[in-house]
Order: structure tokens, then sequence, then C-alpha cells
């Protein structure tokens, strides 16, 4: 087969294979070739003015580097069709697709919803660079659902989402949400990292945007840093236009990876969930923990809507403790062999982390008592890790300190 057909007509883990190529352009080659390049030569004046017409019109031509190329191209057709919808665009980071996605959408004067279990940086951006550009931001309660009306205003511009909330997990009913933010005009904007595109689908529940910190899994060897922003018809323009402007762009070779990456995403999706499903069942049962925040767990906080909506779980989720000193939970994290300490995820390795962000949330209350860990599920045997688990809440257990 020379080139692929619409891949929409298949099932998804065939999707996950073949979007975005198209063999017959490269010669049969199944990866598209690197493309390195800034400038990119017409043949003639009428061609170069046709081209970046083109462009503007939205047809995928090369104009200039920073405008894309088909090694941006295929990758940014395959997210889009993962996550259904219209077009995708690609940064050097999560974070810039992140801060890309709100300057896009606000201006001075407006009025921004952010939930309050957002991502630390988005805070950071919010609290930052927006409230210097005249941009003001309201932080409200995650599992606010519907009565997020009380909190519009006629200036609320984008209203911002994450499913689930960053170190805490609250699951969002997001087309309650979106139901809102569209009768007030309002953009939705969803942080669809945990889920990926194959375990949310963003646009069928209501969202306008879909950003993914695509570093996690759509690359998912802990060798690249991305970011992604997946539109509607109606938002990519706006979209592409500030990215354009902020001349945002990836390097290639980062583009290449990340294509490879998405390739073996749908099976190394499955046994993320599978593996973190044990570990969460076994940590639940131990008289050290006091609840796991896992929304696959059937009796996990939020896991009715995580079951409404989601199609999987991924290997991120959240362990509350029973009360220890902040050194005894110290001492556990720093000799554990297998768990790494790190403050991203979506590789192949295993990752544990204490979270403390107890003093960042501002409009939802406290829902915890003892300490919180952050456990990110790799690919290593279970059992593996079950015994660094086991020795590790002995030394919590244990602690003199």
């Amino acid at each position: 087969m020379n080139k692929h057909p619409d891949s929409s007509v298949f099932r998804e883990d065939t999707q996950v294979v073949v979007s975005g190529r198209d063999t017959k352009s490269y010669g049969g080659l199944i990866n598209p070739p690197v493309y390195h390049g800034s400038t990119i030569l017409a043949e003639s004046v009428e061609t170069y003015n046709s081209r970046y017409l083109d462009s503007q019109d939205g047809e995928q031509v090369m104009v200039y580097g920073t405008m894309g190329n088909p090694t941006a191209w295929s990758l940014e057709n395959a997210i889009a069709e993962l996550e259904g919808g219209y077009h995708c665009s690609t940064y050097p980071s999560g974070l810039a697709a992140i801060s890309v996605a709100l300057m896009a959408f606000l201006k001075s004067g407006d009025h921004l919803l952010m939930t309050d279990s957002t991502y630390t940086p988005t805070r950071r951006f919010c609290n930052t660079v927006l409230r210097r550009f005249g941009v003001e931001t309201t932080y409200y309660d995650p599992l606010i659902g519907a009565g997020i009306e009380s909190l519009m205003r006629p200036n609320t511009a984008v209203v911002y989402t994450e499913s689930p909330g960053s170190n805490t997990f609250e699951v969002q009913d997001i087309p309650a949400i979106a139901e809102v933010a569209r009768k007030h005009g309002a953009i939705l904007q969803l942080d669809n990292t945990w889920a990926s595109p194959l375990y949310f689908k963003p646009f069928e529940h209501g969202a306008d945007i879909s950003i993914q910190a695509a570093t996690k899994y759509i690359v998912g060897h802990s060798d690249v840093l991305l970011g992604s922003v997946t539109t509607t018809k109606e938002t990519w323009k706006t979209l592409r236009d500030c990215t354009w402007q902020f001349g945002q762009c990836v390097a290639p070779d980062d583009l290449y990876l990340a294509q490879r990456g998405l390739r073996t995403m749908a099976v190394r999706l499955r046994q993320h969930q599978q593996n973190s499903l044990e570990i969460a069942e076994w940590l639940r049962n131990r008289d050290e923990v006091r609840q796991v925040l896992h929304p696959g767990l059937p009796d996990a906080p939020g896991h009715d809507i995580w079951k409404r909506d989601f199609l999987g779980a991924s290997g991120l989720f959240g362990v509350e403790l029973k009360t220890f000193a902040k050194k005894a939970v110290e001492k556990m994290v720093d000799e554990m062999r297998l768990f790494g300490i790190g403050s991203s995820w979506g590789g192949y390795e295993s990752l544990m982390l204490p979270v403390n962000v107890r003093d960042l949330r501002t409009a939802s209350p406290w829902r915890f008592e003892g300490p919180l860990l952050r456990l990110y599920i790799g690919l290593e045997d279970v059992d593996d890790l079950k015994d660094d688990l086991y020795d590790g809440l002995g030394r919590l257990r244990n602690f003199k300190g």
C-alpha cells in the first residue's frame, strides 16, 4: 500500500500505527524523513506568494522553517486525528503549549477561570505573565461541575480544566463545565496529558482546545520535551496565528522521536494501566496508607465520572499516607531502588515524589490529612515494584528520628 487512506475508518490500535503517514510522498518509506531547514526556496516570486497565501488559508505548504514541514505535519495530523480534533500544533514543551493556548484566547481585561488543581507551572504563568498583561484569574474548586456557572462573568473568555488534577487527581465533570462555558461564549481548554489521546476524547466531551504535555505518553521514553495543542475548526486559526507570532516551533529530530514514540503508545499505555492498577490495589491494603488516589479504583474519589467519560487509566496516581513525619517519608523515598525521584513522568521508568501543594490551593478545601506521594508506575515487573514498595513502607513505619 503506497498511501494510507483516512485512518479514522480503522480501530484505534491501527490508527496509532497509521495516522499521519503518507508513504507515497516518501518513496515508500514507512517513517517520514527528518526535515532540517529554515530557508525554503521558491521557483519564482509568484510561487513564493502563492505558498504564503495557501499557508494562510490552512494548507500545509512549506514557506519557512517556523511554519511547519512534513516532519511536523505527520506528527500533528496523527495527534489531531487520535484526539478527534481539527488540527494540531506542536511546541518545544508542555508549558509552551499551555502558555500559547492561553495567550491565543485571552487579552487585557479578560477573565480566566482556572481549576485549583492545575499543574503548578500553569498557576505560576497565570499569576505572573497573565496578571502582568491585565488578565484576571479566578481559581475554582475542580469538583464544582455545573456550579461553575456562578463564577462566570461577562468577560470570562476561557475556562481551563485539567482532569484528573495534578497531584490530587480530582476528576472533573468536563461535559457539565463545557456546557456552561459554551452557554456564556467562553473557550473550554483541557489539559489532557494524564489520559493521553487514547483514554479521553476531549472534543466528544465539549472541549474547544486540548493540550498535551507530549513529553509524557506520546514521546514515552524520557528523552524529548514536547507539547501539543489540538483545536476545533473554529478555534484553529486563532491558535495557529498566535503560534506563528510567538515563533513557536520544534526541532525536527525531536518531532521524529515523538512520532516514533507515538506508534507504540497503545501497547505501552495498556501495560502502564495494568501495572498501575495492580500496584494501586496492593497499596490500598497497606496499613501505612490512608487512601489511594487512582481514579480507576472503584472506591477512589471521582471513579464514577472516570468510568463514565474515560476509556482507560494511565500510570500516574497519588497516595495519601497516614500521619508520618516528613523525615520518615523522605527516608522512604530516598532509598527506593526502582522508583526514581523526578518531576516528569510518562517514560518507561517508575517514579516517586513527595508532593506538598496545600499552600498553593486557594479555592477548594484541602481533602487530605496525611502526606501525599505521587507515584508513576513504569514498565518494570510489578512484583519487583511491590518488593521495593514493601521495603520502603517498612522504612517509613520503622523510622526512628
